[in-house]
């Protein structure tokens, strides 16, 4: 058997443990801990995914994280993903969390938020590529670039939920994203 998880249904209530590979291929309800990261002038963090990753290679998203381990919290498994994708060790804020049906859907996304203002160290075989965006660059992108689906879901509920970042300084926010993808 490979990673397990719990089960849940539509209200996010414990089923059973089961297979992650068996909940997608039957499309069972199970949890995926999520992080929206922010740097200390409020520039929202956009990654690709790796070319080898299982999930959307290749694909930006917004969001670092994973499935929620056997037993675990969406925050515990939030503040665990963080540190093994980005190497950062900051808290991490529950925010929302939404039943997201695209992708390897049906998912249960808990999404969280950090600041972090410590130097990212990606894992090469998770993510190839990552730029911190202002909220207008990321607006400008995230229909144009290949997003990952529950990425961009997670990132309109984040920003009309009243929790956006904070407003980095007119003179830094340019008409399009300063740190271009390579390829």
């Amino acid at each position: 058997m490979g990673e397990l998880v719990e089960r849940v249904d539509e209200r996010d209530r414990v089923l059973g443990v089961v297979d992650r590979a068996e909940a997608e291929r039957r499309r069972w309800m199970h949890r995926i801990a999520t992080t929206i990261c922010r740097d200390p002038i409020g520039r929202i963090l956009v990654l690709r995914r790796a070319e080898q990753h299982a999930r959307f290679p290749g694909h930006y998203d917004v969001m670092v994280g994973g499935a929620v381990n056997v037993g675990e919290s969406y925050e515990d498994a939030a503040a665990r993903e963080l540190a093994e994708e980005l190497g950062a060790d900051v808290p991490v804020r529950f925010m929302f969390k939404f039943l997201c049906l695209d992708g390897v859907g049906p998912v249960w996304f808990g999404v969280h938020e950090a600041v972090i203002s410590q130097p990212l160290v990606p894992d090469a075989s998770e993510i190839a590529w990552n730029a911190w965006l202002t909220e207008l660059e990321l607006r400008e992108v995230v229909d144009r670039w290949p997003f990952v689906p529950g990425g961009r879901e997670a990132l309109r509920r984040y920003l009309v939920s009243g929790n956006e970042p904070a407003r980095p300084r007119s003179a830094e926010r340019s008409p399009r994203p300063a740190a271009m993808p390579p390829g």
